[in-house]
């Protein structure tokens, strides 16, 4: 029977936080935050403010000797996951298990690279967080972390120790029974609404019947990736995105997608892993992106511009 005694988490953006701050308080559980460098001085010294409370983490470095984590959750930017999995090497044994819910489709293959394959439990989060420095507000009711093995018509006992363990200290948990599908709604949701909301600068408020325009610039950019799912043999329609605009109305209307907080932060984006692998697969495919090419010449754009690449 799996127990989950100790937590490795390297990552505090958005999820990391919401994660974090709830994985400190777990009863019976040790709890290590995971960075090195600058990045580890500063979270001692500034610590983390999440919905306005200050949260402390006694931070391990990279190269300490700690004795290997019964769970390790890696979620920093895509950009920076080689390097974090390089720094969990002395958190992640043999039997360690692997959540790794950052953004897009391809990070757990990634992971595999590194680590022992069937160690990584498939994984994804949802929540809609507007942060600040090291400060991040976010509607805890409606955040939830999805993992599982692949198919899910019961819990295996890996997925029921980490599920029992989430819940037990307030992390809202779904088990979905097709694992590969919730990733591509995920996968569609963030190639929609984070590179629509980053080119046209607008908070969620612009689907909520503000915008049919707005509308059909986020749905173009959806089907793209509905068609790469269907050429894939996964089970993504149109249904699904006809059941997305229902659920946009449960999001704050001020929020801002992650892309769009990074371009306002002049900070470069995750389009490689949006856009970028939606015209990849596309091309192995044969399934048109039209849609998804401008935008990503167009968010490329922007980051030049960010980057002072045309100032006169």
């Amino acid at each position: 029977m799996y127990k989950i005694k100790t937590v490795s988490l390297i990552g505090l953006g958005a999820i990391g936080t919401y994660l974090a701050t709830r994985l400190c308080s777990a009863g019976g559980c040790t709890f290590r935050v995971i960075a090195g460098g600058e990045r580890a001085s500063r979270i001692e010294r500034d610590g983390i403010v999440a919905n306005g409370k200050r949260f402390d983490f006694r931070v391990t470095r990279p190269d300490e000797d700690t004795g290997y984590a019964d769970l390790a959750i890696v979620i920093p930017k895509f950009m920076g996951l080689r390097q974090s999995l390089a720094d969990m090497k002395n958190q992640i044994g043999p039997e360690t298990l692997i959540l790794a819910p950052l953004n897009g489709v391809d990070a757990e293959d990634i992971v595999a690279e590194y680590y022992p394959k069937e160690n990584i439990l498939p994984s994804l989060m949802m929540v809609s967080s507007v942060r600040h420095g090291n400060e991040s507000v976010f509607d805890p009711a409606t955040a939830f972390i999805q993992f599982g093995e692949a198919v899910n018509h019961e819990l295996s006992p890996r997925v029921a120790a980490i599920k029992e363990l989430f819940e037990g200290c307030g992390i809202n948990v779904r088990i979905p029974e097709d694992m590969a599908r919730a990733k591509w709604m995920k996968f569609m949701i963030n190639v929609s609404e984070n590179q629509s909301s980053a080119v046209l600068g607008i908070p969620y408020k612009a689907w909520m019947g503000g915008s049919d325009s707005a509308d059909f610039v986020r749905e173009k950019l959806a089907r793209e990736v509905i068609a790469i799912a269907q050429a894939k043999g996964i089970n993504l329609t149109e249904e699904d995105l006809v059941k997305r605009r229902a659920r946009l109305a449960k999001v704050r209307p001020q929020n801002r997608t992650s892309t769009l907080q990074d371009i306002e932060a002049g900070r470069h984006t995750e389009v490689d892993i949006f856009a970028g692998a939606v015209m990849r697969m596309g091309r192995e495919l044969g399934v048109p992106t039209p849609y998804n090419e401008l935008f990503w010449h167009m968010i490329k754009v922007i980051e030049q511009r960010n980057d002072g690449e045309f100032d006169i």
